[in-house]
């Protein structure tokens, strides 16, 4: 006989789909185990891309593929910290905490702690010098740079001031900042430059671009040595390995260190 404490008064609903027994929403968690709320706030803020001022919340709608009173609750929520500021036109703009954050990024990392074992690998593998160098101004100069292991070998001078328009370190940091014309093109597409006695004869150098959050370019990687050794045969064939430090070092310097190489998308530009 049936125990009546067994029976319910009335029928049981029917948990909906994708509903949990607990009561909670869907929604919580994400498939990876994270936080589905905190996930979809940092895409709010990721929707902003350099240069953008302030963005209606349509676009942020369209841009994080959510629906607007979602994303609406989570500006609001966002700015109670100061992550987002909503302007007098309803438009959402980047808040000072974000500015902030990312000032103790900065001051917290040792940008040579990254780019010093990246070169020395690229070197040890390479069997060449390995550089990179960053834009100020009109000139390049070099920032970091780990000799080869060869006895003949190029040698850079830290902090020198080096034409952005002769050599492939420079090249490449010039494709990369949008300048025009075919050959900026060509680097573009390819992702890398090669050049031979192009700054100084005799010397070669093979360069990719490297990148740091919201695709910013931050300089470019290379490595160089004797033309005698570095034929364009041989810069063809040591692009790949310039390209996947230069993706590496994009990466970390943009605070993403848990990609493998393999993972890592090829080294292109989106103005």
């Amino acid at each position: 006989m049936e125990n009546p404490r067994n029976r319910s008064s009335s029928p049981r609903q029917q948990p909906a789909a994708g509903s949990t027994h607990s009561g909670r929403e869907p929604a919580q968690s994400g498939a990876d185990g994270g936080v589905a709320a905190v996930t979809r706030a940092l895409q709010i803020l990721d929707a902003f891309v350099l240069g953008e001022s302030h963005l209606p919340l349509a676009e942020l709608s369209r841009r994080c593929g959510l629906h607007k009173t979602t994303v609406l609750r989570l500006a609001r929520t966002l700015a109670q910290s100061g992550y987002l500021v909503q302007r007098e036109d309803g438009e959402w703009r980047l808040g000072p905490a974000t500015g902030w954050l990312g000032a103790r990024y900065q001051a917290g990392f040792d940008v040579q702690n990254v780019l010093e074992p990246a070169l020395r690998a690229l070197s040890q593998s390479s069997g060449e010098s390995a550089a990179f160098y960053v834009r100020e101004g009109n000139v390049r100069t070099c920032l970091v740079r780990v000799e080869g292991p060869q006895a003949l070998r190029h040698h850079a001078r830290m902090g020198e001031g080096l034409p952005l328009e002769h050599g492939s370190p420079g090249r490449v940091i010039l494709a990369f900042s949008g300048e025009p014309g075919r050959l900026y093109e060509q680097i573009r597409k390819q992702g890398y430059q090669w050049s031979i006695g192009e700054r100084e004869p005799g010397v070669a150098t093979v360069s990719a671009p490297v990148f740091g959050m919201n695709r910013r370019l931050l300089g470019s990687v290379c490595i160089s040595g004797p033309e005698s050794r570095l034929p364009p045969a041989t810069l063809e064939a040591l692009a790949p390995q310039v390209m996947n430090t230069a993706r590496q070092l994009s990466y970390a310097l943009a605070g993403n260190t848990s990609a493998t190489p393999a993972e890592l998308p090829p080294s292109r530009w989106h103005p």
